[in-house]
């Protein structure tokens, strides 16, 4: 029974690849293709919407109930610490296997394309990316305005203050009934989003049709080089990340990969990562996360903690550079490794997040900015891979974070038992 929404998923993928290539190679007209392509996307766009329905209560009744019981902030300033110390390291790594593995595979050697030959509009709003926007950005000005754009980050910082203040009053009686309240909400949204993710199989479905319908299997040749080795690094991380997971949580990696295994297919097949974060909550206090835990990481490794991003922002700057022939030494691609980890931080705020980042840095270091064009046109096929390792990469850092904890729980619990003893 636990499988079959996962197995629903992998033959909605399935089926979304067969009728997309059928109305792909049977329909000639390129405006009714897109007409077609969009009568699939509905379905998508409904279950996103449903998802974003769910997704600021569920953020916010979580989150407050785990840190509502804390005796003080200490816990959070903690927890917050060991998260952004994970999120940095994972970062750095993300960003220096993309780089790697671009320049072992070059997969944009050989097109030798001149400055202006793709001098085409990316559509990018890449002012929209400095550091005061970034951090005036985290602090809402409204709560509800945070809820209604499903701002994360945002909804992450009024939760934090908004839990403080209950745990200072918890003892209150009209307090007390506010925090259970709260807590009664959380089972509510689970089984609320229980039910949306019953409809996950049929947006998969029309995010694969629509897609395939548009592009056809042509552009999967076309750029197979590109998508090939960003494929490859994205699995290296992998690997690295289960290796790291594993030396702090055992054989139990198995276990959460096997938990989280649903949420990843959601994430990579509807390349939307707040498609995945309900089930990915609710799959990962069924591990055996603690809720605090959850609800205070999972949103800001959401905001903090993109590790494919991170491989494809790599991946897209050194392609460009090979595509038009720019030689950049290794110095100078260990300083864009700096800026992009930096500037990479605000892209949970940014549409297309990764992909203004690049065009961003781009000009710094004589990179044609337009070269983004050239990634663009599959730019859906790497967001899928690189939303799912987004995915994969926070689900082991949460719960790694979370035995983190438990450790430190335990040590406490014993000192508490062998100073009684003594004084006994």
């Amino acid at each position: 029974m636990k499988n079959r929404l996962t197995l629903s998923i992998a033959i909605a993928m399935l089926l979304g690849v067969a009728v997309g290539y059928a109305c792909h190679v049977n329909i000639a007209d390129a405006g009714e293709l897109k007409t077609v392509a969009g009568y699939f996307s509905i379905i998508t766009d409904i279950f996103l919407r449903l998802i974003k329905m769910v997704l600021a209560p569920l953020v916010f009744s979580t989150l407050v109930a785990g840190l509502a019981g804390l005796d003080n902030g200490n816990d959070v300033g903690r927890i917050g610490l060991r998260s952004v110390a994970w999120f940095i390291v994972a970062s750095l790594v993300s960003l220096a296997i993309g780089l790697v593995m671009a320049n072992l595979t070059a997969p944009g050697a050989g097109m030798n394309l001149a400055a202006g030959t793709a001098e085409v509009s990316t559509g990018l709003n890449t002012a929209g990316l400095n550091v005061k926007d970034v951090i005036t950005h985290a602090f809402p000005t409204s709560v509800l305005d945070a809820m209604a754009r499903n701002d994360i980050l945002q909804i992450l910082v009024f939760s934090v203050f908004f839990s403080l203040a209950l745990s200072a009053l918890k003892r209150e009686p009209k307090v007390a009934f506010v925090i259970d309240a709260i807590d009664g909400l959380v089972p509510v949204m689970l089984r609320l989003t229980d039910y949306v993710m019953r409809f996950a199989p049929l947006g998969v479905f029309g995010a694969i049709a629509s897609v395939v319908t548009l592009r056809g299997l042509d552009v999967l040749f076309t750029y197979g080089k590109l998508l090939g080795s960003f494929y490859l690094a994205l699995v290296i991380l992998w690997v690295v990340l289960v290796a790291v997971g594993y030396a702090f949580l055992g054989r139990r990696i198995v276990t959460l990969l096997k938990a989280v295994r649903e949420p990843a297919m959601i994430a990579f097949s509807t390349a939307s990562s707040e498609a995945a974060f309900p089930r990915l909550t609710e799959k990962l206090e069924q591990f055996g996360v603690d809720k605090k835990v959850v609800g205070f990481t999972l949103p800001l490794g959401y905001a903090f903690n993109l590790d494919g991003s991170m491989v494809y922002q790599a991946f897209a700057a050194i392609f460009i550079a090979q595509a038009y022939g720019i030689d950049m030494p290794v110095s100078q691609q260990i300083v864009m490794l700096l800026i992009l980890m930096l500037s990479s931080k605000g892209m949970a705020s940014v549409p297309r997040g990764s992909v203004v980042v690049v065009a961003a840095i781009a000009p710094m270091f004589g990179l044609p900015a337009a070269g983004v064009a050239l990634v663009l046109a599959i730019d859906q096929l790497l967001d899928m891979g690189r939303t799912m390792t987004n995915v994969i990469g926070n689900s082991i850092a949460t719960a790694v974070i979370a035995q983190w904890e438990e450790k430190r729980g335990e040590k406490r619990q014993a000192a508490s038992v062998q100073l009684a003893q003594e004084r006994g």
